[in-house]
């Protein structure tokens, strides 16, 4: 686990420099819509091509739901529909967001599970309710966007109800990082509490990650999960590999995800469709 610590500070570092005059910040050039990455750009002298091409890059970001800097945007709505397989167990999910204004947003989302092993049984999991607080854009001197993120789970099955599905849980965390051109890197910290008669415990979840914008319609991202808890005869402390592969297509995204769990080397693989209306 250190080994892949370091190895990420030290990425960000390097890459915090090389980058630091490529910037592009997804709000930015929110209000000028002049320019679209499908359109050419303009050919003038080379002193005004940082300024000319920085609206198009715009673009990218500012519908690019699978950033984990993204921020939904004052009163737009972002779909997430998601499946996922991993031990016996397949998950089909929604999420709905709502940016309520350019700092604050509100989401709320339910997986239903089917339990192939039939240990835990079908059922609804525990809807979770919650908000991000967008505290910095990224603008001034240091250039580092930074969200607070806050929530709670209610009801649900009784059946699928497990330490991270549990009904009557309650998380906050922070998320920040720095959006270039080409790749964004950040990290998020976020604890949870789980008051449950039978299953309390708490957990905190440290999660790293680095998105690569390869071209308009093709990214990729790379992070790790690395989760400790309060009481592992419940949940495990769990180190995991996640890796994403999307193509977009206007507002709308595919992502592919393969994740892998090092201690116990079992794979989750997932697919969502996001759309932001």
């Amino acid at each position: 686990m250190k080994k892949y610590l370091l190895f990420f500070i030290g990425a960000f570092c390097v890459l915090n420099s090389s980058f630091a005059e490529e910037v592009v910040l997804s709000d930015t050039y929110a209000a000028d819509d002049s320019y679209s990455v499908e359109e050419p750009l303009p050919t003038t002298s080379n002193t005004n091509h940082k300024q000319q091409i920085k609206p198009a890059i715009k673009n990218m970001l500012v519908n690019d739901t699978s950033d984990p800097l993204y921020f939904i945007g004052d009163n737009q709505f972002l779909s997430d529909t998601f499946v996922y397989f991993y031990d016996e167990h397949m998950r089909l999910g929604q999420y709905i967001g709502y940016g309520i204004n350019n700092n604050f947003t509100v989401h709320a989302n339910m997986h239903y599970q089917f339990d192939f092993s039939g240990e835990h049984g079908n059922g609804f999991s525990a809807t979770e309710f919650g908000g991000e607080y967008r505290m910095n854009h990224g603008t001034g001197r240091m250039r580092l966007i930074s969200d607070a993120l806050f929530g709670l789970k209610a009801w649900g099955s009784s059946h699928v109800r497990t330490p991270e599905y549990a009904d009557s849980s309650y998380y906050a965390g922070l998320r920040f990082g720095r959006q270039y051109t080409g790749i964004t890197l950040s990290g998020t910290i976020k604890s949870t509490w789980v008051f449950d008669n039978a299953r309390g415990l708490s957990y905190i979840d440290f999660i790293p990650e680095a998105y690569f914008r390869f071209q308009y319609d093709l990214r990729a991202g790379i992070g790790f999960n690395l989760r400790k808890s309060t009481n592992t005869h419940l949940l495990d402390n769990q180190e995991w590999l996640n890796l994403k592969f999307l193509r977009q297509y206007g507002n709308t995204q595919y992502v592919g995800h393969v994740d892998y769990e090092l201690d116990k080397g079992k794979f989750q693989l997932g697919f969502d469709v996001k759309v932001l209306f």
